[in-house]
């Protein structure tokens, strides 16, 4: 069994766009991070699956396939935030083979854990429209592969991106086999993801948003899986964890104002391969989402890395410089009374 697999996304230089913070940059900076601290050539690199239509079916409509294909033809501008060039939706469709791919190989025990390095990112996708980057949805298409695919039963997804992982959310909103939660900061973009937004029919109590403030930093990211997310997936009893990573988290991250520093990071994902190593066998796999600041990126995701395989993290960007407030508290509490109801 390789200790770590990742998926590279080949070509990703192709999706780009002048000016944009969703750039090319981002993916490059993560890898040579990673090759300093000699994290990145010791371990597979797969290669993408063909994703079967019913999959791409069972997340997306024909109608959101033949957009992304189409507006990619025409290399189509979406909105202020979402551009496709002329070969977005050949990468589009190789990033979500790429994350089957890695979550395929954790789940059957070839890879004890895995990283997908996906470009585009997916987690803003919803099922009929592209919106915040995202063409299609990594992620969903991941777990629902998963669950056609590969006998999975019970899935949890833990989105951990600055932005509210909107598009995962309305996938699986109606269901209960994928489990959906999300730390997100609020006010933001996208505007979704407040408390009480927990699932409906099948679904219901099978999405969790927990919104911190702006400013909210480490304890707050840290205090948010200890006392919300960690007992609500002890009463799911996921099979394993899907990570969408965002690393727009950290404090130097020019689109949010979260705080969480890279040794925070490299905490947090200790704690979720912890818990997968007693209750998932072990399962857990990592999908990049955001994350704009280049050293800031890069330093969470050396964090993370190096919390998949329970080695030490010095953090070379430090704690944040700005104060740390506590309206988060409140939050907390709040979502400890309405998921213990």
């Amino acid at each position: 069994m390789h200790q770590l697999v990742y998926f590279y996304p080949n070509e990703h230089a192709f999706h780009s766009a002048p000016n944009h913070p969703e750039r090319p940059e981002r993916v490059e900076a993560i890898v040579s991070a990673l090759n300093d601290l000699d994290l990145w050539e010791p371990f597979p690199k797969l290669q993408p699956l063909i994703v079967p239509e019913h999959v791409l079916l069972g997340v997306h409509t024909r109608t959101h396939l033949t957009n992304v294909e189409r507006y990619s033809q025409l290399a189509q501008t979406i909105d202020t935030d979402t551009y496709l060039t002329q070969r977005s939706w050949d990468l589009a469709l190789q990033a979500a083979g790429g994350a089957c791919s890695v979550a395929s190989a954790v789940w059957q025990r070839i890879a004890e854990r895995g990283f997908a390095l996906c470009r585009p990112p997916g987690h803003h996708a919803t099922p009929d429209e592209m919106m915040g980057f995202c063409l299609i949805n990594n992620i969903a298409v991941a777990a629902e592969y998963l669950l056609r695919e590969m006998g999975a039963q019970r899935i949890a997804i833990v989105d951990i991106d600055l932005h509210h992982g909107n598009g995962t959310q309305d996938i699986f909103y109606n269901r209960g086999d994928v489990f959906f939660i999300s730390t997100h900061q609020s006010p933001l973009y996208p505007g979704t993801g407040m408390l009480n937004e927990t699932g409906r029919r099948e679904g219901a109590g099978r999405t969790m948003n927990i919104p911190l403030p702006p400013f909210s930093g480490d304890s707050a990211f840290t205090a948010a899986m200890d006392e919300l997310i960690f007992p609500a997936l002890e009463r799911f009893q996921p099979e394993i964890l899907l990570v969408s990573a965002g690393m727009d988290v950290h404090w130097r991250d020019p689109l949010g104002h979260l705080l969480v520093s890279a040794a925070g990071y490299h905490g947090v994902i200790g704690k979720m391969t912890a818990f997968a190593d007693e209750h998932c066998k072990g399962r857990i796999a990592l999908f990049l989402e955001g994350g704009y600041d280049l050293a800031g990126g890069s330093a969470c995701a050396a964090g993370a890395v190096t919390a998949l395989l329970g080695a030490a993290f010095a953090d070379s960007q430090g704690v944040s410089p700005y104060r740390e407030q506590a309206g988060w508290r409140e939050v907390i509490d709040r979502g400890k009374r309405l998921f213990s109801a």
